[in-house]
């Protein structure tokens, strides 16, 4: 092989390393969004439950869940919206922040054993949808769906896509699986969004991951960024 023909095949695999290097690292960092088309290897031999505790990002899930008494509802057959520690931690610290400000303390010993169990169930159960949603079932139009906690007035949880052409690079499109939190009607078909009022707008979050099937249930990973519940109290200082 000539020592042109071997330069310009270097050069081609190594602007193709740069390319996925690249790709990587922008994948992987901390809060980022992920390619989500799903994952490589769908099935986990493993209840949800035992999934999560496996897996050291959601230490702090699998706290809540056990305060809140759902690792038997967590194991039936349902869907799982997850967050990871991070908005867990976000959360329990904006709840310490409320109580300090209450007790006149900022110093209490405050903790997810200090949040009662009922409100925590509660709350954890609109994230929870009976049966199996997966990626094949979920459109660009999206659906409302009731939470196992059941109807809400005015609330009720969409699953949709949202397509994205931020890696054209690299792919077509991205199809994002998003857990929305719709109050009263959908903003999506509201004429004019910019006319409603911030606490009548629906509150949406991708998945960094989705489609995870355990042996119990389907799982689906909310972005990073996500704070548990939707909480958006202050973290004080």
């Amino acid at each position: 092989m000539s020592s042109t023909k071997q330069k310009k095949i270097m050069k081609k695999y190594i602007s193709i390393c740069i390319c996925f290097a690249a790709f990587f690292i922008a994948s992987c960092k901390k809060d980022s969004y992920k390619n989500d088309g799903g994952v490589s290897k769908a099935y986990v031999d493993l209840t949800t439950y035992d999934y999560l505790k496996s897996n050291p990002k959601f230490d702090s899930l699998v706290k809540v869940i056990d305060k809140a008494g759902l690792k038997d509802v967590v194991n039936s057959n349902i869907t799982f919206f997850v967050t990871t520690n991070y908005g867990v931690a976000d959360y329990v610290a904006a709840k310490k922040n409320q109580k300090a400000i209450e007790v006149g303390n900022e110093n209490i010993n405050f903790g997810i054993k200090d949040i009662p169990s009922q409100e925590l169930s509660d709350s954890l159960k609109t994230y929870m949808f009976e049966g199996k949603i997966n990626r094949d079932q979920i459109t660009l139009a999206g659906k409302l769906y009731n939470s196992l906690l059941g109807p809400i007035p005015d609330v009720s949880y969409m699953i949709k896509f949202r397509r994205s052409f931020d890696y054209s690079n690299y792919v077509d499109h991205v199809d994002y699986v998003t857990y929305t939190k719709v109050i009263g009607t959908r903003d999506d078909q509201e004429l004019d969004q910019n006319a409603i009022p911030d606490d009548q707008k629906d509150k949406a979050v991708d998945c960094q991951t989705s489609g995870i099937i355990t042996k119990t249930g389907i799982v689906h990973v909310l972005d990073g960024r996500h704070r548990l519940f939707f909480n958006a109290q202050s973290l004080g200082n």
